[in-house]
């Protein structure tokens, strides 16, 4: 059984939502984070980093000020780097289940962040992650490890693909 799981697919197509109902649905312990976005108006401002034991950051937003910018989104590193590379550095001591999500172009501009991904890739804890679709040369490295597994989410498979992280998820590591 391979250790990671990464959804991939284009945006909008529930990876996200996945992620955060499978784990409601079983009793591993987890840590790390997940991502949602802002929007005000119903137009999408920025995303925030949710820890899953309640911690909130601003990862990017079109109103604040940083060096860095993907899309028109300015991108806060330190922000990320506290809350998020935390949770991660504290799931791989304390956790069953690492959640990334997600592994993308904001959070891979954190040298901290690529650094406690490979980490946790190369730990024996399960991963249960998002990465980036689009062709970026870190994100494709993880893909290729031999510990990840990727699977495309569309509209389409979304309920085959939760029963498949469903069994990861109750499935014992070797």
């Amino acid at each position: 059984m391979k250790r990671a799981l990464l959804l991939t697919g284009k945006p909008g197509t529930g990876k996200t939502a996945l992620i955060k109902e499978a784990i409601a649905r079983t009793k591993v312990g987890g840590g790390g984070f997940y991502t949602e976005e802002i929007r005000a108006g119903g137009i999408r401002q920025g995303f925030k980093i949710i820890t899953l034991d309640g911690q909130e950051a601003v990862l990017a937003h079109v109103n604040i000020s940083s060096p860095y910018q993907v899309s028109k989104y300015k991108v806060d590193i330190d922000s990320l780097n506290r809350v998020g590379v935390s949770a991660l550095r504290q799931a791989l001591k304390e956790s069953d289940l690492i959640v990334i999500d997600e592994i993308g172009k904001m959070e891979l501009l954190s040298p901290q962040f690529r650094e406690v991904v490979t980490q946790a890739i190369g730990s024996d804890k399960k991963v249960l992650g998002t990465i980036v679709l689009n062709p970026h040369p870190f994100a494709d490295e993880i893909k290729r490890r031999h510990e990840v597994r990727t699977m495309l989410v569309t509209r389409d498979n979304r309920g085959d693909v939760m029963g498949e992280i469903l069994d990861w998820l109750t499935e014992a590591t070797n």
